[in-house]
């Protein structure tokens, strides 16, 4: 298996992208395993259901004010937004999460019904979600969905990397209301 990532790894650096992700199926099997038991656990669900009481009705417009506040967060000393949701519950429970995986799990981030960020394990570079695919692909299909992206190398850590996403489904009703993304090291597959 170290052969294979340092194989692909090689053909990320040389060529830029991997399109073909040649660990899809061990992805695929963490999403349905390990990640989606996450996606149901009580701190994800109970998190996600209040924060989409909070943001139900918010528009587009509401959205994007949102969201560029929070870019603009990204690079300044002051940052009450993104403390806001580095300090809360879930995101505790997910840091601790990443911080227990043995280097598997290099970020996780839970997004609400709008595809707003309920709760982190790292600062993302963004607030809004709900226009990229690992929500698209997973909120709005249905309960089973996943999203496996592309490999990727992560220029901080200098890892192989993948995106997986499920959504988040409430247990009482069945319907999807959120969406949960794990920055997955495929080499500690």
């Amino acid at each position: 298996m170290k052969f294979l990532a340092n194989a692909v790894m090689f053909l990320v650096l040389s060529a830029g992208t991997v399109h073909a992700n040649e660990f899809l199926a061990e992805l695929q099997a963490l999403a349905k395993g390990k990640i989606a038991e996450i996606a149901a656990s009580a701190e994800v669900i109970e998190a996600v259901k209040a924060q989409n009481g909070m943001t139900a009705g918010y528009d587009q417009a509401k959205i994007d004010e949102l969201d560029k506040a929070w870019r603009a967060e990204t690079e300044a000393a002051d940052q009450p937004m993104i403390d806001q949701v580095l300090d809360n519950a879930l995101s505790s429970y997910l840091a601790e999460l990443q911080g227990n995986s043995d280097g598997l799990f290099t970020e996780i981030f839970v997004m609400d019904a709008k595809g707003l960020n309920v709760g982190q394990s790292d600062v993302t570079s963004d607030y809004w979600q709900g226009d990229e695919a690992k929500w698209k692909e997973t909120y709005l299909v249905g309960k089973d969905a996943v999203h496996v992206g592309d490999l990727e190398e992560d220029e901080s850590t200098q890892q192989l990397q993948s995106q997986v996403s499920v959504p988040v489904t409430d247990p009482q009703t069945g319907e999807n209301i959120g969406a949960v993304t794990f920055g997955v090291n495929v080499e500690s597959l």
